[in-house]
């Protein structure tokens, strides 16, 4: 087996001339990624043997890439069958003489709402201090962006915060990310709060593009676009193509009740509205179907706290919406171990989330996908690795059935368990808040 060699990722704007890419042997290849003028319509693996690649070769690769993205955006509206999928729209798109101009003035709408910004982390302050100073390049200015800091085993995040005079700090003794979320609804102001991770750093777009995604007054949840912030690692590299999902795509989606309604005997794929490090919500939506689920995310079952929330949403009639414009870059773990542990507490939280959907509504469809679903899915990726030689090194299989138990057992010792606290509408005594400037 050849050794691994890093990928670099390299961002392209179309308004700018194109140059040759040249060869770089140190590299296993190119992830490009395509924008105009601040919005990103797609991208592209381009391998080492492909290299060198003339800039000629380069701008049809570009116009083939992006040309779902663009069609989708000049031809959408709450028809599915009006989306670029007929023939004769396409062939409109290409008539256009300028797409990609009239394609900016349909991102450049603005939504006047206020936005509180959340960024729960724990016990990592390099990966905070990297996203404190992204957010910090954000137009328009988000009226607050907290840090809640959750189990800290020092002052060190403490220390870190006070360094950026217009963040809040807040700590949260109580172990979990949805602890942590909802001390961080609790501090919010913002008429939309807005969530990210401490291993992201965002696009200066960011909040501006989550605030467009609002225009219809049924979204309740607006997700986002999540590219690789670097693929230096083989483990970056495997979970970056094992993902996948719209939270890669440039098209934008609406997760409808006819969705919901048409998937729920299957159960619903919620997992596939976006990422939980992208992620907004109006304050009304807290209100209509709770918090987060305290049973769920990080620190407690693993995973999922942010997909329940949306199952809620769409149960109750409301709307998600995925705006791929709204950009983050993430830094995926970077060894193979981190990755199999992460793929673990990924399906140990999906079963357990999995199972409270199912307490919560008795749509039978979240049973059928524990118990036969995932089985016969199993089974079958287990016969298939078999077959073209099985890599225990690199495989997360058996990480992934242990974590689908796992999930069940927590489910079960914790069923009874309250799915959340009621939230003060003050900050509590016992933790730190330091006032934003606004």
């Amino acid at each position: 087996m050849k050794p691994f060699r890093p990928w670099q990722v390299l961002h392209l704007e179309l308004s700018q001339k194109f140059s040759k890419l040249p060869l770089i042997p140190e590299l296993g290849g190119l992830y490009v990624v395509f924008w105009w003028q601040g919005v990103p319509l797609g991208h592209q693996e381009i391998l080492a043997a492909q290299l060198p690649m003339p800039a000629t070769q380069l701008a049809n690769l570009a116009v083939q890439t992006i040309a779902l993205a663009v069609g989708d955006r000049l031809f959408s509206s709450s028809s599915k069958t009006s989306k670029l999928s007929k023939l004769e729209n396409f062939q409109f798109l290409m008539a256009l003489k300028q797409p990609l101009k009239e394609l900016q003035e349909t991102c450049s709408q603005p939504v006047s709402a206020t936005v509180s910004v959340v960024v729960c982390t724990h016990n990592r302050p390099e990966e905070l201090a990297r996203c404190l100073r992204s957010l910090q390049n954000l137009s328009p200015v988000p009226q607050q962006i907290i840090v809640v800091d959750n189990v800290p085993n020092s002052d060190v995040t403490h220390q870190l915060v006070a360094q950026f005079s217009d963040i809040q700090y807040v700590l949260e003794p109580r172990p979990g990310l949805s602890v942590a979320r909802n001390t961080g609804i609790s501090h919010s102001i913002g008429d939309i709060i807005a969530f990210t991770d401490d291993d992201v750093v965002v696009h200066p777009n960011w909040i501006a593009r989550l605030q467009q995604g609002f225009q219809n007054p049924k979204v309740m949840v607006v997700t986002g676009l999540m590219l690789p912030a670097e693929l230096e690692t083989e483990a970056q590299l495997i979970f970056h193509r094992g993902a996948g999902g719209p939270s890669w795509g440039y098209r934008t989606v609406t997760f409808d009740p006819q969705f919901f309604t048409e998937m729920k005997s299957q159960g619903v794929p919620v997992w596939q509205i976006g990422a939980g490090a992208n992620m907004a919500f109006r304050r009304q939506a807290f209100d209509l179907v709770g918090y987060f689920d305290e049973r769920l995310g990080a620190g407690a079952s693993g995973c999922s706290e942010d997909s329940e929330f949306w199952y809620r949403i769409l149960a109750e009639g409301w709307l998600c919406r995925y705006e791929p414009t709204a950009v983050i870059y993430h830094y995926h773990r970077r060894d193979i171990d981190s990755l199999k542990d992460q793929a673990y507490q990924y399906m140990r939280g999906h079963v357990a989330a999995l199972l409270v959907q199912f307490a919560n509504y008795k749509h039978w469809g979240n049973i059928r996908r524990l118990f036969l679903v995932l089985p016969i899915y199993y089974y079958q990726r287990f016969l298939q690795e078999l077959k073209t030689g099985f890599q225990f090194r690199h495989s997360s299989l058996f990480a992934e059935i242990s974590g689908c138990l796992a999930g069940v057992k927590f489910y079960m010792d914790n069923r009874k368990v309250a799915a959340f606290q009621a939230l003060p509408s003050q900050p509590k005594h016992n933790h730190i808040t330091k006032k934003v400037k606004l």
